[in-house]
């Protein structure tokens, strides 16, 4: 499935120009599933240049500063124009530390979001996905999903995680909100994550997940393995004869070595970014897959026990230095996708 993201669509090329060509799928040369987000993290991140109202989002373009209106109505309007086969709501996301009344006026005003956006949501043959929110506390995830469920969407996202809480407090959050779902509606978890969070969150009830991650990552070198994530501009892999991973079965493993793809960096080639994306997305891919493959076979636990065996994840000062690097080399782009 690949996701796209109605704030981006809507500002470049528009949506108009995209339902003329014959809709998102024919526009993108893509038959397979499509999920559209709403928008509204795009909008948050966007810091001082948007401000929530009750009608919804008033915020400036990060593209030429213009000035746009986002209601809920107007977020499904846009999604429906796309024709994206599962789509969500518009909602509030706050920032980690927002305090109890900031937190539950958004969570609150996420609830009447919702409810317009269900009276709008008029094409039987797209799902919409409503957003639980309620911060970093429990019994505003419990308030937020005893609201939503019974309204009866086809499924449920998970909001206002991976926005700089700890990793444990993510993981508690996520599982005590799966919880809250009933079994036979997906349960998609926002913006997440790394391979050690999907592997966690697969065991806390998880189904879907989206995040830039892999891609950005990519773009500065950073190749993920089954012994974690390697630095493929490191001097380490000037002279590496072999794949970045012995056994990976993707396009740039099978058929270059480590040392080109070092070399391709090192001189800036556009060819590197896309040989390094390629390589993390299967990766992520074949996670996924074994991670489903394990759960039907009732084999899971043996998968994440081997997986945080082998596993080395990111220390956390170093995740944030890269972070901090990557936003100094790219800030529009990290900016674009909500970094």
């Amino acid at each position: 499935m690949v996701i796209a993201n109605a704030y981006h669509l809507y500002l470049r090329p528009g949506i108009e120009a995209i339902a003329q060509m014959g809709g998102l799928h024919r526009f993108m040369g893509w038959d397979r599933p499509l999920f559209t987000d709403s928008g509204g993290f795009q909008a948050f991140s966007m810091g001082g240049l948007r401000k929530v109202k009750e009608e919804g989002l008033l915020f400036r373009s990060h593209i030429d500063g213009s000035e746009h209106f986002f209601t809920p109505e107007k977020a499904i309007e846009c999604q429906t124009a796309l024709g994206a086969d599962l789509i969500t709501c518009l909602d509030e996301c706050i920032p980690y530390g927002a305090d109890e009344p900031t937190t539950r006026a958004a969570m609150e005003r996420t609830h009447r979001w919702a409810r317009r956006c269900q009276e709008t949501h008029s094409r039987a043959d797209q799902a919409l996905f409503a957003i639980i929110q309620g911060g970093h506390s429990e019994g505003l995830r419990r308030q937020s999903a005893e609201f939503l469920v019974p309204m009866g969407f086809f499924g449920y996202a998970i909001g206002g995680l991976s926005v700089g809480e700890p990793k444990d407090v993510m993981y508690r959050l996520a599982g005590f909100t799966a919880n809250l779902i009933p079994e036979g509606k997906l349960r998609y978890l926002m913006g997440v994550g790394s391979p050690e969070d999907l592997v966690e969150c697969v065991a806390r009830g998880l189904d879907l997940f989206d995040c830039a991650l892999p891609t950005r990552v990519a773009r500065n070198g950073g190749l993920y393995t089954r012994r974690g994530r390697i630095d493929v501009t490191a001097a380490v892999f000037r002279d590496r004869a072999g794949p970045v991973e012995e056994g990976c079965d993707c396009y740039t493993c099978q058929h270059f070595s480590a040392a080109y793809i070092h070399h391709l960096f090192r001189a800036r080639e556009l060819l590197a970014y896309r040989l390094a994306t390629i390589h993390n997305l299967s990766f992520y891919q074949r996670l996924m897959e074994e991670m489903r493959r394990a759960v039907l076979n009732g084999s899971f636990e043996e998968l994440r026990a081997r997986f945080h065996q082998m596993y080395v994840p990111v220390e956390e000062e170093t995740r944030l230095a890269q972070r901090k690097r990557r936003q100094e080399h790219s800030p529009d782009r990290d900016k674009e996708e909500g970094a």
